[in-house]
């Protein structure tokens, strides 16, 4: 089933993150996916948390309007093509996981040709076979069925808990006022992390 979000609204999304590639497009199917099963944060206390820092996690900043700043976009660095969602006012979430088989068997060759691309060994047919990949990539992307894009799990566990605004202290080596739940306490004084570190480095 294509995509459902208007084409404006990709368009933005395409304009936030600077580029069209495949992972911005995965990042609007998770989206679009939220936006069907749970709904909007217009209309819910929707929370994404995603546990990958790619392309894809603009797209779910502009469309589902969950953003680090607000505290309801959360990002946990594991390495993996998997979204989040929970409707805190209702107690239901779903978690998306990129199906393998939603690539459709591209990655060797498209990872053959990034690594020569990277290394500046790729040849002018490399780079034009890549960007072909990239965008047969990306249509794909936009008209497989949500439910073989993802492995999509209902979520039982409670949402995130929201945004806290905590008291911050003047760190006592840098002088540098610190949220109090990211001090850390050495040798008697009240240290923010970077000063902290430097003081218990190993070697």
């Amino acid at each position: 089933m294509p995509c459902h979000i208007p084409a404006d609204q990709i368009a933005r999304a395409i304009e936030f993150h600077g580029h069209e590639c495949p992972g911005l497009h995965i990042g609007i199917r998770a989206a679009e996916l939220a936006l069907r099963d749970l709904g909007h944060t217009r209309d819910i206390d929707l929370v994404a948390v995603c546990e990958t820092d790619m392309c894809g996690v603009d797209a779910i900043q502009v469309l589902t309007g969950c953003t680090y700043g607000k505290g309801n976009l959360i990002h946990r660095d594991l390495g993996k093509m998997a979204f989040a969602f929970y409707d805190r006012g209702r107690g239901t979430g779903l978690r998306a996981l990129l199906d393998t088989g939603a690539r459709g068997g591209m990655d060797d060759e498209m990872g053959e040709l990034m690594a020569k691309s990277h290394t500046g060994a790729a040849t002018d047919a490399d780079k034009a076979r890549l960007a072909e990949l990239r965008t047969l990539l990306q249509e794909r992307f936009m008209v497989l069925p949500l439910e073989e894009m993802f492995h999509i799990t209902p979520l039982t566990l409670s949402a995130p808990r929201p945004a806290r605004i905590l008291t911050s202290h003047a760190c006592e080596q840098c002088g540098e006022m610190t949220m109090e739940s990211r001090t850390r306490r050495l040798g008697g004084q009240t240290l923010c992390i970077p000063c902290f570190a430097a003081q218990d480095q190993k070697i």
